[in-house]
């Protein structure tokens, strides 16, 4: 599926802001772009070639839709662990990533923006959720924290920049930081004793496509913060119909609106943020696999090494 007339390589200044579009964001809008590239990682492609835009100010994005520019991958089928891999190649610090989501409580109505601090997981095994341990006869294993799996630093920085835009762009719309998001398996939407059970554990929002993206984010040192917009109450409210993709589409049209201009908001000042040596941002994420590693070095198979030092380039030069 991937697009492979475009260049492999970007050879310009440094892009430290990738973003990734959800549903129906499958490019940006009122943004120069000036380039696009298709990078061969060892995992395959992308999921689709990455734009490389310019704001007005002169900060270069790098924008990649989640689901193909054609909307040709389901939740469950997208690749994840080659977007992740092109972006931090390009040398982006940061992953700004939009999602569709349906709400799990009644305080966030469809339209409205979360901020997610936590994630359940309730996907099955289908996705590989990491690039060490599978598929390997002698494996490189490896664990990385994940206690907060969105960056905590970057995250009420991101949620504030999102309030005071949209107070101005959609007034209406409510941003809600601090949520739990469930990732489930799809592509069916949720049954109501399911979406009932996902509020009785704690889930705010429920999404197909949080993981493992914030997992495979994690574990290439990348600060990661998902921008969750919601189309739908799910299937918990007993009082409504079930939630359809018709439901779905008309929300839809109206935060993909929204998040160009979010996205236009944010670019200029979280590249400022993570684009200096000295950040917290920065500091928290740069090289913080090294002790996650358990594999040593020297039992590293050589093919295997170079693959990961595509997203861990200090791995076996310590």
């Amino acid at each position: 599926m991937a697009q492979k007339e475009h260049k492999a390589h970007w050879d310009g200044p440094p892009i430290y802001v990738g973003v990734i579009g959800g549903s129906g964001l499958y490019k940006l809008e009122g943004i120069e772009v000036i380039d696009t590239v298709n990078p061969k990682t060892p995992w395959g492609y992308p999921s689709s070639p990455i734009s490389i835009a310019r704001t007005e100010a002169g900060t270069l994005v790098a924008f990649l839709a989640r689901h193909g520019l054609k909307h040709s991958y389901s939740p469950s089928h997208v690749p994840f662990t080659a977007n992740i891999a092109a972006l931090k190649h390009l040398g982006v610090r940061t992953v700004l990533a939009f999602s569709a989501v349906g709400s799990l409580r009644e305080e966030i109505a469809p339209k409205d923006f979360v901020i997610p601090s936590q994630i359940i997981d309730r996907t099955k095994g289908v996705r590989r959720a990491s690039y060490f341990g599978e598929g390997e006869e002698h494996a490189v294993i490896a664990h990385a924290t994940f206690g907060d799996p969105y960056d905590y630093v970057l995250s009420p920085i991101v949620e504030n920049i999102v309030r005071e835009t949209l107070a101005q762009h959609s007034p209406d719309v409510k941003v809600h930081g601090k949520k739990t998001v469930v990732c489930m398996e799809g592509p069916a939407f949720s049954t109501r004793a399911e979406s009932n059970m996902y509020r009785q554990v704690g889930g705010d929002i429920i999404n197909m496509s949080a993981l493992p993206e914030a997992k495979l984010a994690r574990e290439a040192e990348l600060s990661y913060v998902l921008i969750a917009t919601a189309t739908d109450y799910d299937a918990w409210r007993e009082t409504e119909e079930a939630v359809s993709v018709a439901d779905v589409m008309e929300s839809l049209k109206h935060n993909v609106q929204a998040s160009q201009v979010v996205t236009r908001a944010l670019i200029d000042h979280v590249s400022d943020l993570v684009s200096k040596d000295d950040s917290k941002i920065l500091r928290r994420m740069k090289e913080s696999m090294k002790f996650s590693v358990m594999t040593p070095v020297d039992a590293i198979e050589p093919s295997v090494l170079e693959r990961l030092q595509y997203i861990l380039p200090w791995l076996g030069k310590q």
